[in-house]
């Protein structure tokens, strides 16, 4: 087999085991706030427009969601 189609065959199949992934529905996730990362937050606050807009690390303005019922044992805040 040639390199250029293993390659390829290497490629579809990441692709589709990326769609295949698991994601987690909004029911099972809680708002953290105070525990996201500089630009690593996950939607608009008062002091920005857009998810990953946030300027310092662990905003207490801030939130990420996360698995529900993880949040408090992070150091976050359910407010």
């Amino acid at each position: 087999m040639k390199a250029s189609n293993l390659l390829a065959m290497s490629a579809v199949a990441g692709l589709l085991a990326m769609s295949a992934a698991t994601t987690v529905s909004a029911a099972e996730q809680d708002k953290c706030f105070g525990v996201a990362m500089a630009g690593k937050n996950d939607c608009a606050t008062a002091q920005h427009a857009c998810a990953g807009h946030s300027t310092k690390d662990k905003d207490p303005m801030d939130f990420k969601l996360v698995a529900k019922g993880t949040c408090e044992s992070m150091g976050g805040m359910l407010k």
